[in-house]
């Protein structure tokens, strides 16, 4: 392979492989963002072999203008110039609606002109929202600021809750839109950045009912992937707008990704073709011969230094909260070093016995929390914790004990445990200066671990 192509991740067995890129926000001819969304074209046009097919969820143009005959020159320069070294008859480009596309009942009807999408979606929003099925692959793509609604921030589910009944049998199933459901990067909103709070929940209720695979998005000017109930958020928008969520840690970029019968696998490309983050999903079990149990107090940690790519932790913690109500913290697990701060406390905290890790990554510094589910007091608990670097923020997940699909904690970081480099000493049922420093409060406390 010529040393200037990408070599593009290929399913395992027969399956699919396909690019994933949105926000370039350009169609304007000289404009800043034509010279950025060209940079990432030219790094998919290196991959080798090409795409079957590129998903792009909104925001292609900069629109957002009253004026109808230039909202249609920005699509045609976009389409036209901009994607010119793309032959759409042989690799198909479908596209959600955007908020810089679709803010108006003109902007929708020249969304639907010019991109002529099928027009299998709910009455009103024929070329909006509509399905395309790729053999044992069933792509859904959702409209999020319907105007027949409500305008940004709106969906419906009716339709999309039918489509995935309709498609039960397809081993694949993969639903776009332009909004996130759950927060990314602690830039939270509702309607403005993500999908609305009356649709969100039955909206992602829907996606676990029918196993969907994933929910893809952008918007968030960032790339970033967590777990809810088993499904996949998957937001990217770096294909052009050229600041980020927040700057100086995301970058501009475009998702290659491979999807067969074992799952799906992707790497994420930076303007200079490197691959920056790399997922396989699901993520693999860990055999009971890797489990060991953590004796109660302090100890050597049984790993240090930063956890590579490809390797994770997982914790199952069990035990019995304490029948009183406890307010302060209570210690399951501290990763330290003497004489410094903990950059890892994992504990219940509050008088919801509220699950959280607090990350604590550079000295001086304010240190990061991620919350997970509640426990009553005086009940029993037991809990898969599951630290995925490849992940990032999401990348600190929880199932119950028996229960398959992971959801990520809450996180308002654009980072997470990736770059952190593990101390040498845990401690499990108090914190690191011993057992007076935030005891476990309750009765039982078992703490096992597997690394790989």
């Amino acid at each position: 392979m010529p040393i200037d192509e990408i070599p593009a991740l290929l399913p395992r067995a027969r399956g699919h492989q396909f690019v994933l890129y949105g926000d370039s926000c350009s169609g304007v001819p000289g404009a800043l963002y034509e010279r950025t969304f060209a940079s990432v074209n030219a790094v998919i046009r290196r991959l080798r072999p090409q795409p079957e097919f590129i998903l792009f969820p909104g925001d292609e143009i900069i629109g957002l203008t009253a004026d109808a005959d230039a909202l249609r020159a920005q699509w045609r320069y976009w389409l036209d110039r901009e994607m010119s070294w793309l032959d759409r008859a042989t690799i198909p480009l479908w596209h959600t609606t955007g908020n810089h596309t679709t803010y108006d009942t003109m902007s929708e009807n020249v969304f639907r002109e010019v991109l002529d999408l099928p027009r299998n979606g709910p009455p009103g929003q024929e070329g909006l929202s509509y399905w395309v099925r790729r053999g044992d692959l069933l792509l859904v793509f959702v409209h999020t600021l319907w105007t027949g609604l409500g305008g940004e921030g709106h969906v419906e589910t009716e339709w999309l809750e039918g489509v995935l009944r309709q498609h039960a049998e397809a081993r694949h199933k993969l639903v776009l839109g332009h909004h996130p459901v759950y927060p990314v990067n602690g830039f939270s909103g509702p309607y403005q950045r993500e999908i609305g709070p009356e649709h969100a929940g039955r909206f992602w209720d829907i996606l676990v009912e029918a196993d969907v695979l994933a929910y893809l998005c952008s918007h968030i000017l960032a790339f970033d992937v967590q777990v809810h109930r088993g499904v996949l958020q998957i937001c990217t928008a770096g294909a052009g707008t050229a600041h980020r969520m927040p700057e100086g840690v995301e970058y501009l970029h475009c998702v290659q990704a491979a999807l067969d019968e074992h799952g799906l696998r992707y790497q994420v490309l930076d303007t200079d073709g490197t691959a920056r983050e790399r997922l396989t999903w699901p993520m693999a079990p860990f055999t009971a011969e890797r489990w060991r149990d953590l004796a109660r107090g302090e100890g050597l940690a049984p790993i240090t230094g930063r956890l590579q790519s490809g390797r994770k932790i997982e914790l199952r913690l069990r035990g019995r909260t304490a029948a009183e109500t406890i307010r302060s913290a209570q210690t399951l697990l501290s990763a330290f070093s003497p004489g410094s701060i903990a950059p890892i406390w994992i504990g219940l905290q509050g008088p919801r016995h509220t699950l959280t890790l607090i990350m604590g990554r550079e000295p001086g510094r304010s240190p990061h929390y991620l919350i997970g589910p509640s426990f009553p007091a005086g009940e029993n608990f037991d809990l898969h914790l599951a630290i995925n670097p490849d992940i990032g923020p999401g990348g600190v997940l929880y199932r119950p004990w028996g229960e398959e699909r992971w959801t990520s904690l809450a996180a308002a970081s654009a980072t997470g445990l990736e770059t952190l480099q593990w101390p040498g000493r845990w401690s499990v049922g108090h914190g690191q200066h011993g057992g007076e420093d935030r005891p476990f409060a309750g009765p039982e406390l078992t703490v096992s671990f597997a690394i790989g």
